[in-house]
């Protein structure tokens, strides 16, 4: 789910991708900053199901549309619109919220080097300045070795990895099982006559979930699936409030029929 090798196909927020090498990084240093500017723009992030508890009590859930889908918390509706964040990368009145492995993992990842590769890299996108030869910062090696700094960072993406592999199984199970559906949420607004309408993104079918046989839903009860389907229907019930956050914030399109940019999740 999270990784991918370093070409011009590059995963959400990475704009390159390149292996961490004590011959080229050797005097690189890792800056820690409390902004995110590299998310401002970004609407639908990425989780594992290792966050959907977490998650459910902030942003909705869905499911990316396709042959293969994937889970994305929603920090806005409309594609270009985070809720979360001003246009400098800092939390909206500094309010708490969860942020997804996957943007803390920015802008490192696991990726092969070559397509044939079996073996996963370190890498890092080298077009943020949060890594580079800082004066400030946590070395990124030490002599030849790598840093404990690194050794962290490789065990964290190695963590999200490995949620990433859980993650493509349990998407897999409910696309065996037939229960995802093509997702429409209709929101009422008192500016205007016409509903606002997002639609492509993939939901979990209530309707069929309650038709599962015994056999099937003693399953997904005893394996931990169903605790994780209700993480995520539960979850939908803040794409309102993400809606009257972007309202609140003046984000939202004039009307529904607006020409606003397609994204994963696209209004009509």
């Amino acid at each position: 789910m999270a990784s991918a090798a370093p070409q011009q196909n590059f995963p959400l927020l990475y704009n390159d991708v390149v292996p961490l090498s004590s011959q080229q990084h050797g005097n690189y240093k890792l800056q820690i900053r409390p902004k995110l500017p590299f998310l401002t723009g970004t609407h639908a992030v990425p989780v594992t199901i290792d966050e959907f508890v977490v998650i459910q009590r902030y942003m909705p859930i869905v499911f990316s549309s396709g042959e293969n889908p994937v889970p994305l918390a929603l920090m806005g509706l409309n594609q270009g619109v985070n809720v979360f964040l001003n246009d400098d990368g800092t939390l909206i009145d500094g309010r708490p919220v969860y942020m997804p492995a996957y943007v803390r993992r920015y802008p490192f990842l696991l990726a092969r080097l070559t397509e044939e590769s079996q073996e996963l890299s370190l890498c890092f996108d080298p077009t943020t300045d949060i890594v580079g030869e800082h004066e400030e910062g946590d070395p990124l090696f030490e002599g030849a070795d790598a840093s404990q700094t690194t050794k962290d960072l490789l065990g964290f993406c190695e963590q999200v990895e490995t949620s990433g592999h859980r993650t493509v199984a349990f998407v897999k199970e409910l696309q065996d099982a037939d229960l995802l559906m093509e997702g429409e949420v209709s929101i009422d607004t008192p500016t205007s006559d016409k509903p606002f309408v997002y639609r492509g993104f993939q939901m979990v079918n209530e309707e069929k979930l309650k038709e599962l046989r015994g056999d099937q839903a003693r399953k997904f009860v005893q394996n931990g699936i169903m605790p994780l389907i209700y993480a995520h229907m539960m979850s939908l019930q803040l794409v309102r409030d993400i809606f009257a956050m972007q309202l609140q914030q003046g984000k939202v399109p004039p009307q529904p029929d607006a020409n606003v940019p397609q994204g994963v999740v696209e209004p009509s």
